[in-house]
């Protein structure tokens, strides 16, 4: 399994212009924040919508990441959203995402967002990861 510490350093080395930072691994989830920033609002003064779709779908790689080690190729094959309510639009975004499960060539996982200080989830995701082969896969 990946530490948090290895993951932040992938995330630096990988994709240094990325705006997520890493807040946290429990047992059986990961959350991820982005930092809401004014190119990220659209008329109405509310987040939007790809803002908080990449957000599920980099705390889905990172959760699947965490669990399978740090491999690139990891790729979406699906991604279901739900926008459930309006965003604050001067708070950042918190994902949590729980892998539901990870089979040897699929992985699939949910998250919840909420803005900064705010239980109630503005968003709800699943999404599928496809996971590359390894050698001793046979694939």
């Amino acid at each position: 399994m990946v530490s948090k510490d290895e993951m932040i350093a992938f995330f630096r080395s990988e994709f240094p212009k990325a705006d997520y930072v890493i807040e946290g691994f429990t047992d059986n989830s990961v959350i991820v924040r982005h930092q809401v920033r004014e190119q990220d609002l659209r008329p109405g003064g509310t987040v939007s919508g790809p803002t908080m779709m990449a957000l599920a779908d980099t705390a889905l790689y990172v959760a699947l990441l965490r669990e399978i080690g740090l491999v690139s190729l990891a790729v979406t094959t699906s991604l279901n959203f739900n926008f459930l309510r309006k965003p604050v639009a001067d708070r950042d975004l918190l994902a949590e995402c729980k892998l539901l499960k990870r089979g040897k060539s699929l992985a699939v996982g949910e998250v919840t967002i909420c803005s900064e200080s705010d239980e109630a989830p503005v968003a709800h995701a699943t999404g599928t990861y496809s996971i590359p082969p390894t050698p001793e896969d046979g694939r």
